[in-house]
């Protein structure tokens, strides 16, 4: 329990540092692995059944050589593969996002250390440092949650397409 509460009041520290942006990554960076964690447990827990489900209608279907015959196969791998990619462009977003949140902490930070610097001079260190905390925490955290995202997205559609190829192959068009 000690752990929890020195690990939570460590956070309220950073965000303390790096502003209130950090809030806004930090919300982004949440949805962004939900999203994902959803599609992972998708690809793995749901998709097989569905996939299995596909070729099993196929196989019953005594025709599948006609025209009609290809478009109902070609109609079920396209509804298969909008399955598939549901929400991996919201995640790419969300990636691509990240970092341009935390720019906007950058860019919030530097008028507060413009702003310290007009009223108060150049003189007193220890207020601009607080405010070029707030410009450059809030860009690590924004990239931080970008790479973390980007390599799992990376994975994630890698793993997407060869789902979709496996499907096309599991139901060959004679």
């Amino acid at each position: 329990m000690l752990f929890l509460i020195e690990l939570w009041e460590s956070v309220r520290d950073f965000i303390a540092t790096g502003g209130d942006v950090l809030y806004v990554v930090a919300f982004a960076l949440f949805l962004m692995w939900i999203f994902m964690v959803e599609r992972f447990w998708f690809l793995n827990s749901v998709f097989p059944k569905l996939q299995s489900n596909i070729i099993a209608d196929w196989e019953k279907r005594t025709d599948t050589t006609s025209w009609y015959a290809h478009r109902i196969r070609d109609a079920w791998i396209s509804e298969a593969s909008d399955k598939l990619s549901e929400r991996v462009l919201l995640i790419k977003t969300l990636v691509a996002m990240c970092p341009l949140i935390g720019l906007l902490g950058t860019v919030t930070g530097m008028i507060e250390v413009f702003e310290t610097m007009a009223t108060q001079g150049t003189g007193n260190p220890r207020l601009m440092a607080a405010g070029i905390s707030k410009a450059t925490i809030p860009t690590m955290a924004g990239m931080v949650a970008a790479l973390s995202g980007l390599f799992f997205s990376t994975r994630l559609e890698a793993k997407v397409k060869y789902a979709k190829e496996k499907l096309v192959d599991s139901l060959p068009h004679h």
